[in-house]
């Protein structure tokens, strides 16, 4: 029998509260998380109330209100969220609601299941008062139309740091957009974990398409044994290899955050090495000690850190 790796017994780490997000705009959300886990508070709160800036924000075209629609012009978006107890909710394919991540937390918190999808997570929205709104911007109903042109769907790679500056400039792009995500997770000052991810996936997508966001392993995977992890980028990819628990069983067998997620990227590698050249993912990760890394398939992917001792924005490592 071949000897099965020692699983490693973190110490918990106390009053180190920490939080890290995917790309350039999880600085603003690592703000607002900030503003729970320095006060003490849970990381189940920071995480929820973190990612609802970028779901609020109709400048980010990846995430929420404003989210580039799918093929049919529909704004539909997919968020989960998971505790220290191994309790998650999930949402997907979630219509008119601007904060899936809250009806994925009350789905976590009120019901039996872990997952409601399509009509089912909109009447269960409306019927704990959360408003029918339309999410489908001017901006984005632009882009939509002018893709609609041609209808070529073609992923490009680190599209969300490309939006993020575009915003910023006052120029919006219209062209094809894909993998677009915000993903955090977060350590408060008692030493556990939450994470939660949000998106409103791959723009002009097949109608019900899901990608890995809102898929509890895939997407997002917490182990407060060990620690969190949590993806970006192609979610066909991730799922395939359910990618933030494979980083998360990692770090259990002893690696560090970023050789765990670096082990992650190369099994995608190993299943195509000429596909995963044309597409991006990539992962972040903390553990039990307080230890963070990322690491992706491509250059471009970045992740916010804040924490009592730093914040700042961390170009990922890459394998290309």
């Amino acid at each position: 029998m071949l000897a099965q790796p020692a699983e490693i017994d973190y110490p918990t780490v106390k009053n180190e509260p920490i939080v890290i997000s995917t790309w350039d705009f999880g600085k603003a959300a690592n703000a607002e998380a900030w503003t729970v886990l320095g006060k003490g508070g849970r990381a189940l709160d920071a995480v929820e109330a973190g990612v609802k800036i970028p779901e609020a924000d109709p400048n980010n075209q990846s995430v929420g209100y404003g989210g580039l629609p799918d093929r049919d012009g529909r704004v539909t978006l997919d968020a989960c969220i998971m505790d220290e107890q191994y309790n998650c909710g999930s949402v997907m394919c979630l219509e008119n609601i601007i904060h899936p991540i809250s009806v994925a937390r009350l789905v976590m918190e009120k019901t039996p299941h872990v997952v409601l999808v399509g009509d089912g997570a909109l009447q269960f929205a409306l019927a704990n008062g959360f408003k029918k709104e339309n999410l489908l911007t001017p901006e984005s109903e632009k882009a939509w139309k002018e893709w609609l042109k041609t209808s070529k769907y073609e992923p490009v790679i680190n599209i969300e740091n490309k939006l993020h500056k575009a915003a910023n400039e006052g120029n919006m792009p219209g062209g094809p957009n894909n993998h677009d995500t915000i993903g955090m997770i977060a350590m408060d000052a008692n030493g556990n974990f939450s994470g939660a991810c949000t998106t409103s996936g791959m723009a002009f997508k097949m109608h019900g398409r899901v990608g890995d966001s809102p898929i509890i392993g895939a997407g997002l995977y917490v182990d407060n044994e060990i620690g969190a992890a949590t993806s970006t980028g192609v979610g066909e990819e991730v799922i395939r290899i359910v990618g933030s628990h494979l980083v998360v069983e990692l770090m259990r067998q002893g690696l560090a955050p970023e050789a765990a997620c670096k082990k992650a990227v190369e099994r995608i590698i190993s299943r195509s090495a000429a596909r995963a050249k044309t597409l991006q993912v990539g992962f972040i990760a903390i553990n039990k000690k307080g230890e963070y890394g990322g690491y992706a398939l491509q250059k471009g992917f970045t992740y916010a850190v804040k924490s009592g001792k730093e914040e700042k924005l961390v170009p990922a490592k890459s394998i290309y």
